[in-house]
């Protein structure tokens, strides 16, 4: 066969009109794949073999086209046609290429767009923010032998925190995130994305007598590329200066290498005194466990410190801020907890009006213990105009807003707080509540389950699972939810609102008997959101009276509480406002 002949023969049996149309549809499937696949989180391996497929049936399809064709009848080897069927044919196959091609051109277009826009926002994004001035100090390895000595490393890698935090616009990761990856082997890269930060501070402690050895390393997130290294060796009496030392020579390197500016950081010690300052050391160490139990080693390490320098302003602001959690915690010993706790914050801020640790513990005093909003409010205010990249700072003026009905900025303030701690369990925890009460139930449950893979034993990790699924009407995932809750007391509260949503009214009373019984002094307030999720308008109001009359702190919640909505029209719910002293609406 002649090449003109076998061409015409080609045209006759439609091969080239197959190829055309196959290379079009081709080229859908795939822009298709490449387009969508990605939004509904289909594996990359799936698209390859889309396009594998799609190169493989290129000969095959033509194949089938020189030697087979459509007809009324079914599939036949092909034969010679008529010119008017051959013409008609021609017509749809127009019509199919062109809507294919139209297709093809259309999603290639938007992909390019849409990748465009992405690579825009990319640069766009906080990057340079994040790429340039952002540190995140890892917990100093305790090279000294003794576990005992490990309070040490860890509090001067807490202190170092406060020293670089002074910096003017260098975003320093707070403890609770930091501290995450203690005594763990993570790449500089990984620990930076997770932190959001392009430089890691990091080193070692060896603390033997009255002899201490540190090294610090200021390390590329980016390659873990070394920028910065010094060693220390100094007597331990000398570690106001070492501290001071170590924050200068690191605050040197970061102007030099991420801000080219003349700021310093203040390194001004707490306290004169090596041994008030180490029992402050004990203190903080066990402060930060967050437990009841430790709460109290902690105050007795406080009081050391104390002791030794009574004039040691940082230790009563702490001291104070632990009195208000085993206030919360413990009812046997709340009057005298809140009692101390105003003391020691009132104390803190007398000694060093300027201490940003110092106005946070008066505000939360005074907010949460005595109930003098605007007092409470001022104070928090004042300590974060003090530390403005402090993360607690932010978290806790945020939690206060909330209370108070001033959700818009209690969201930005929260938001704030876990960019500055990204994996702190109560910043996260807080603003899952903010979400919930502006309504944004789908972010409030994802941002409360992430909250509980940060801190699986946190006390009423579920309850915001919980409410979310209450008020969606899935009595199912409430259950599964509160079956997970790691709290007794909480557990019940949650099981009851779990199971009322299920309608199972007999569980849901047999445990909400049980809370009265062995709850009724530490979750009064809680016992009255269940009633008035049930309905029980009365048995609601009463529960808040005991709740108001025990002074609970729950109490605060009332303004922005989802499950209290039922409890609004009626005219106990704005007087019970007006004697807590909240806004009459929000």
């Amino acid at each position: 066969m002649n090449s003109r002949n076998l061409f015409g023969e080609l045209k006759r049996r439609n091969v080239y009109k197959v190829a055309v149309a196959y290379a079009i549809v081709g080229w859908l499937v795939v822009q298709i794949a490449t387009q969508v696949f990605p939004f509904l989180e289909i594996p990359n391996w799936a698209i390859r073999l889309i396009i594998l497929l799609v190169a493989i049936g290129f000969p095959i399809a033509l194949v089938i086209a020189w030697a087979f064709e459509s007809t009324p009848e079914g599939i036949k080897r092909t034969v010679v046609a008529d010119t008017a069927r051959e013409h008609s044919r021609g017509k749809a196959w127009i019509y199919i290429v062109a809507v294919g091609a139209l297709l093809s051109i259309g999603l290639f277009f938007l992909g390019r767009y849409t990748a465009s826009r992405a690579a825009a926002e990319g640069q766009h994004a906080p990057t340079s923010a994040i790429l340039q001035k952002s540190i995140a100090v890892l917990p100093l390895l305790n090279e000294s032998g003794d576990p005992g000595d490990e309070y040490f490393s860890d509090g001067l890698s807490e202190e170092l925190i406060a020293a670089l935090g002074q910096i003017r616009d260098l975003k320093v990761i707070g403890r609770s995130s930091s501290f995450r990856f203690k005594d763990r082997k993570d790449e500089p890269k990984t620990v930076g994305e997770k932190l959001g930060v392009s430089t890691l501070l990091e080193g070692t402690v060896r603390k033997q007598g009255d002899k201490v050895r540190i090294v610090a390393e200021l390390i590329n997130a980016a390659d873990g590329m070394e920028l910065w290294s010094r060693t220390f060796d100094r007597e331990l009496k000398d570690i106001f200066a070492v501290q001071a030392e170590i924050a200068q020579a690191v605050a040197a390197s970061l102007e030099l290498t991420l801000l080219g500016t003349k700021d310093t950081p203040a390194t001004s010690a707490s306290t004169k005194s090596v041994e008030a300052h180490n029992a402050y050391l004990q203190s903080h160490f066990y402060f930060a466990r967050r437990n009841l139990e430790d709460y109290r080693k902690a105050v007795g390490y406080f009081n050391e410190a104390i002791r030794l320098d009574p004039d040691y302003a940082l230790a009563y602001a702490e001291r104070s801020e632990a009195w208000t959690f085993i206030a919360d915690l413990s009812t046997e010993q709340r009057k005298e907890a809140w009692a101390a706790a105003k003391n020691d914050a009132e104390k803190a801020v007398a000694i060093d009006p300027n201490l940003a640790e110092a106005h946070a513990a008066l505000g939360w005093v005074r907010f949460f213990s005595e109930w003098k909003f605007a007092e409470g409010l001022a104070e928090l205010r004042r300590a974060k105009e003090l530390a403005p990249a402090n993360p607690t700072a932010n978290d806790l003026l945020a939690r206060v807003l909330v209370y108070l009905g001033q959700i818009e900025e209690a969201e930005k303030l929260a938001r704030q707080a876990i960019e500055l701690d990204p994996l702190s369990y109560l910043a996260r925890n807080n603003l899952a509540r903010i979400l919930l009460v502006e309504g944004k139930l789908d972010e409030a449950d994802a941002t409360a389950r992430k909250a509980a893979e940060l801190q699986p034993t946190g006390v009423a990790g579920h309850r915001w699972q919980v409410v979310v699924a209450v008020l969606r009407g899935d009595g199912e995932t409430a259950l599964r939810e509160a079956q997970l809750e790691p709290n007794e007391g909480y557990r019940r509260f949650e099981l009851a609102l779990a199971h009322y949503a299920r309608g199972d009214r007999a569980a849901a009373d047999a445990v909400l008997s049980e809370m009265i019984a062995r709850d009724r002094n530490l979750l009064a307030y809680q016992i009255a959101e269940i009633y008035a999720c049930r309905g029980e308008t009365d048995k609601a109001f009463e529960w808040l009276q005991i709740s108001f009359d025990n002074h609970d702190t729950g109490t605060l919640s009332l303004l922005i509480d989802p499950l209290m909505r039922g409890l609004r029209g009626d005219p106990r719910y704005k007087s019970m406002l007006e004697k807590v002293g909240l806004p009459m609406s929000l």
